[in-house]
């Protein structure tokens, strides 16, 4: 699993601080008694998978070292609505400047581990879930982070980690001569080559690359498309699937299947702190 640095968690919580805070601090929290101490719940307010407990620890952390934060649930396990994620003890002022910096983080992670979590549920062992970059630029690593919670795997982080020879660079350049460039350039790096047809992937069966990424295909198609590249390549299919299709999908046979909505479109998980 993906793990986060400190220091990057650190650094991650500071930037968020900043933007809430710049220039003036909580001009509405500052009216209450600094004094007043209290002992507040995080509560989960919907069932799903708990993630990114260390970014809102960080957060209270920053603001008051004075502020205590006991989890209750472990990263990664699963919650119900109406229980007790972790409590907060300190100086409510500052308590409640971190609010919603913590709770952005941990809703969203967990948003993201909880759908993922859908996903792996439906397709079983045999066939993996697994993200894209559609991800919020500079959260790239968060956003991976939360799939691997929630059971899924990481696709190529960047450009820089796999060649990943798609429809765009097909449509500048000939998809044999691109892969054998690919192949000589390799360097210790897998190569993946995404086709949307059956006549396209007759062109390159017997190449030397590592996976075929099956696009847009219909199950039938996609089927066909696993029958033949599976003596050669890893399988992987993409291209609009969601917890409707995602089975059936599976059910073709397919190593992998890649889900862009796992980043792009989770819903965040509906959290509080409650006083």
């Amino acid at each position: 699993m993906l793990k986060l640095n400190k220091n990057f968690v650190r650094n991650i919580c500071k930037k968020a601080l900043n933007e809430d805070l710049y220039p003036s601090g909580d001009i509405t929290s500052a009216l209450i008694d600094r004094k007043i101490k209290k002992k507040i719940k995080l509560i989960s307010n919907q069932n799903g998978i708990i993630a990114g407990l260390n970014f809102a620890k960080e957060t209270f952390s920053l603001i008051d070292k004075q502020i205590k934060f006991s989890t209750k649930k472990k990263e990664g396990s699963i919650v119900k609505k109406n229980e007790v994620i972790a409590t907060i003890e300190g100086r409510v002022q500052n308590i409640l400047i971190g609010e919603r910096v913590a709770l952005n983080f941990v809703s969203h992670i967990s948003g993201i581990a909880t759908k993922t979590n859908l996903f792996v549920n439906k397709v079983g062992k045999k066939t993996k879930i697994c993200c894209t970059r559609k991800t919020i630029p500079t959260l790239r690593y968060v956003q991976k982070y939360a799939v691997k919670v929630g059971g899924g795997l990481n696709h190529r982080f960047n450009l820089s980690d796999e060649f990943l020879i798609k429809d765009n660079h097909v449509a500048i350049c000939d998809i044999k001569s691109l892969i054998l460039k690919a192949i000589k350039n390799k360097k210790g790096r897998k190569i993946t080559v995404e086709v949307d047809n059956l006549n396209q992937l007759k062109q390159i069966i017997g190449l030397k690359f590592n996976t075929v990424l099956l696009d847009n295909m219909s199950t039938a198609t996609l089927k066909k498309a696993v029958k033949l590249a599976k003596r050669y390549y890893k399988t992987e299919a993409s291209g609009n699937i969601n917890l409707k299709t995602v089975k059936k999908v599976a059910q073709t046979g397919v190593n992998r299947i890649s889900i862009g909505s796992l980043t792009h479109s989770s819903s965040a998980l509906d959290l509080k702190l409650e006083i």
